[in-house]
């Protein structure tokens, strides 16, 4: 990937970034694609999560009885 060419404000975008971080821009770059890898991994969890959340609670109301609306964030009587 040492082939890529990139404008050269771009390129200075990256150098002034690893800088402030005290990376070189390799560095830099390779903080940055882990820090996406964790992103995307958190995304999957997260919508599975929620996946099985959804389910799990329909399957609830389904045995036990969903809420009713009775009002407007009325809650039902025990």
């Amino acid at each position: 990937m040492a082939d890529i060419e990139l404008d050269d404000s771009i390129r200075t975008d990256f150098e002034d970034l690893a800088a402030e971080a005290g990376l070189t821009v390799p560095q830099y770059l390779a903080q940055v694609a882990q820090e996406k890898k964790r992103e995307r991994a958190l995304k999957v969890g997260a919508e599975a999560f929620l996946r099985v959340t959804k389910e799990s609670a329909a399957a609830f109301d389904a045995e036990f009885g969903g809420p009713t609306s009775v009002g407007h964030g009325t809650p039902r009587a025990a």
